[in-house]
């Protein structure tokens, strides 16, 4: 269900936010990005949090009905679907550029000005990369670490893309990749969800750079991550780059398919 109040504003830049439990963190996280220099609409999309964010959400729209808009939906229906929820949201409003963020700060609000620079000046797909230049991540467990760092490379040599942060989840496109891509036919939900759709692009023949960023582990709430979702992004890699040899992808340069 779609609650909104007042009249929308087409803007440029919007940042999709998935939110499940995370009333500790959703009017500082709007805050900060509304705070930039930048003029940015925020959608918040809710899977009808227990915690009560989506009301906190529906209060702030009081006073931001112009910038901050709010899906509510059934139930915990998983990471991917929210944001291909919001992908669909944001093209159907005439917005140029798309962002991925968290909630929770792990993702720094001032860094979306960097993505859209990025995206400004010619990239198609601007990613927040925890290991383009090392490993950029503080106040995580050195096992979770490794895991996330060594997945990034299990799927750089499954699929060969040369992308450092294969699983990140800070990202902005330009709408023309939203458009191309069959969002319809994005399969994965969690981790593999981020993977899919860098590969998606990719094979498409996008213009993909990676940004680095410094993540930062959340201070309020708790992690949403599982065991199954790294199970998913395991054998899903192997399953969606066995599944690429047999299908066709429309080249973004020349509207034809590629191979």
């Amino acid at each position: 269900m779609f609650h909104q109040t007042h009249n929308e504003q087409v803007a440029q830049n919007l940042v999709v936010i998935p939110t499940y439990n995370e009333k500790d963190n959703i009017e500082n996280i709007t805050d900060a990005i509304f705070d930039l220099p930048v003029d940015f609409h925020i959608l918040v999309i809710d899977d009808n949090s227990p915690d009560g964010t989506a009301e906190i959400v529906e209060k702030l729209q009081k006073t931001r009905y112009d910038r901050l808009f709010l899906l509510k939906r059934e139930g915990k229906l998983g990471l991917g679907t929210a944001y291909i929820t919001g992908f669909k949201w944001a093209l159907e409003r005439g917005y140029e550029y798309i962002f991925e963020m968290d909630a929770d700060f792990s993702h720094n609000p001032q860094d979306l000005t960097r993505l859209l620079d990025a995206c400004r000046v010619g990239k198609d797909l601007a990613i927040g990369s925890r290991y383009v230049t090392g490993v950029n991540v503080i106040n995580w467990p050195i096992g979770r670490i490794l895991v996330s760092y060594f997945a990034s490379k299990y799927v750089r040599f499954i699929t060969g893309m040369k992308i450092h942060d294969t699983t990140a989840g800070f990202k902005c496109y330009r709408r023309r990749v939203l458009e191309t891509l069959d969002l319809d036919r994005i399969r994965f939900k969690g981790y593999a969800f981020q993977i899919e759709m860098k590969f998606k692009t990719w094979k498409c023949g996008f213009r993909i750079v990676e940004i680095p960023i410094i993540f930062t582990e959340r201070k309020h709430g708790v992690s949403k991550m599982s065991g199954g979702i790294f199970n998913e992004a395991l054998w899903g890699v192997i399953l969606m780059k066995i599944q690429s040899f047999f299908r066709s992808y429309i080249s973004s340069s020349s509207g034809k398919k590629n191979n």
